[in-house]
């Protein structure tokens, strides 16, 4: 991540090197212009081969990616980046309906805009991303929390499930670093949403549900029937911390 910029209206801006992948050429220069206006870096691509060539290949830190591409669906391209990277993703979208957003978390997205947009709004969630990174290389560490077999080490930034590594996308790991750090204490989906994602639950409560599972996906030796990440009624989630090493 590259040093903050220094502005009256953005003291700490963070610049980054952000992939844009758009293939109609008048919203891709639009974003373009627009980010590179306030100082970031940006590379763009078309398509979803060449979005994932140089993903591969360049140092990109955070990803806007359209959904509707000509060789392959934005889906497609998240579910392929999630294999061999965590960089930040946010999904844009002119599906304006809760199972497409929902698809896109489900693949790993950190985050989506709906088309059309505001330049102020995707400026807006790049820097709630950001800010959530900032955070947590400036927290202190506390180089490992170990609850109900599972250990979070954050110096590494990884997860062991009873000893065995998993792999985790930023938000299942801000979300699990959350509710460990908060061992049964019942937390609601609003606060989940708003202290992982970074800004307020607008609309339903789907996201947090959609991340909830894909954790336990993970974590859990029955998904079905959790024993570490538990429903409140009414509330939230728990993580069930009587376990502790």
């Amino acid at each position: 991540m590259t040093t903050p910029a220094n502005s009256p209206n953005h003291p700490t801006r963070l610049l980054v090197n952000i992939l844009v992948v758009e293939d109609e050429v008048s919203i891709q220069k639009m974003l373009k212009l627009s980010l590179e206006r306030v100082g970031h870096q940006v590379t763009v691509a078309a398509t979803g081969a060449d979005a994932l060539e140089k993903l591969r290949h360049e140092p990109i830190e955070l990803v806007l990616l359209d959904i509707m591409l000509p060789d392959m669906s934005g889906f497609e391209v998240c579910r392929q980046v999630r294999t061999f990277s965590d960089v930040p993703l946010v999904m844009l979208t002119a599906l304006n309906r809760t199972e497409d957003i929902v698809q896109g978390f489900d693949l790993g997205a950190d985050d989506y805009v709906t088309k059309p947009f505001s330049l102020r709004e995707v400026e807006g969630r790049i820097e709630a991303i950001l800010r959530r990174v900032r955070m947590v290389e400036m927290r202190p560490l506390t180089e490992q929390i170990s609850l109900n077999g599972i250990k979070l080490n954050e110096r590494t930034q990884t997860v062991t499930v009873t000893g065995r590594p998993v792999h985790l996308t930023p938000i299942e790991y801000r979300l699990l670093h959350y509710l460990m750090q908060r061992p049964n204490r019942p937390i609601s989906k609003v606060e989940l949403f708003e202290q992982v994602w970074g800004y307020d639950l607008v609309g339903g409560t789907n996201l947090v549900e959609v991340a909830i599972r894909r954790l336990r996906n993970k974590i859990e030796d029955t998904p079905s029937h959790p024993t570490r990440i538990l429903t409140v009624h009414a509330i939230g989630y728990k993580f069930a911390g009587d376990d502790s090493e």
